[in-house]
């Protein structure tokens, strides 16, 4: 494991502005993806899934230059239609991946 100067520290923006919700949408589904894609579990109903993506699709379009970070060019072309093309086995999004399965059983 990387220690923890290594270890890629995420933006932390002020609470309740957009760039907070877009950090928080895009990796509920970065996560959520990888546990639909790569490991065939699902822990939230394709509703709740799809509304965050819309969601998130439109905070990024109203505020394009809010928050950034290392999984921008991911999110360049992000449509919301699927999150298939993200970086599903990225270390950190398989970790938290299995943090949150860990969680559920």
């Amino acid at each position: 494991m990387a220690k923890d100067k290594e270890r890629y520290q995420f933006p932390n923006p002020q609470v309740g502005t957009a760039a907070e919700k877009i950090k928080r949408r895009r990796l509920q589904v970065l996560v959520h993806s990888c546990l639909y894609y790569e490991m065939n579990e699902t822990l939230i109903e394709d509703d709740q899934y799809d509304h965050w993506c819309k969601e998130l699709v439109q905070l990024m379009k109203d505020n394009p230059d809010a928050y950034s970070d290392r999984f921008d060019h991911w999110f360049r072309t992000f449509s919301g239609e699927t999150g298939y093309h993200l970086p599903l086995r990225d270390e950190w999004v398989y970790n938290k991946a299995l943090q949150l399965l860990a969680g559920e059983r």
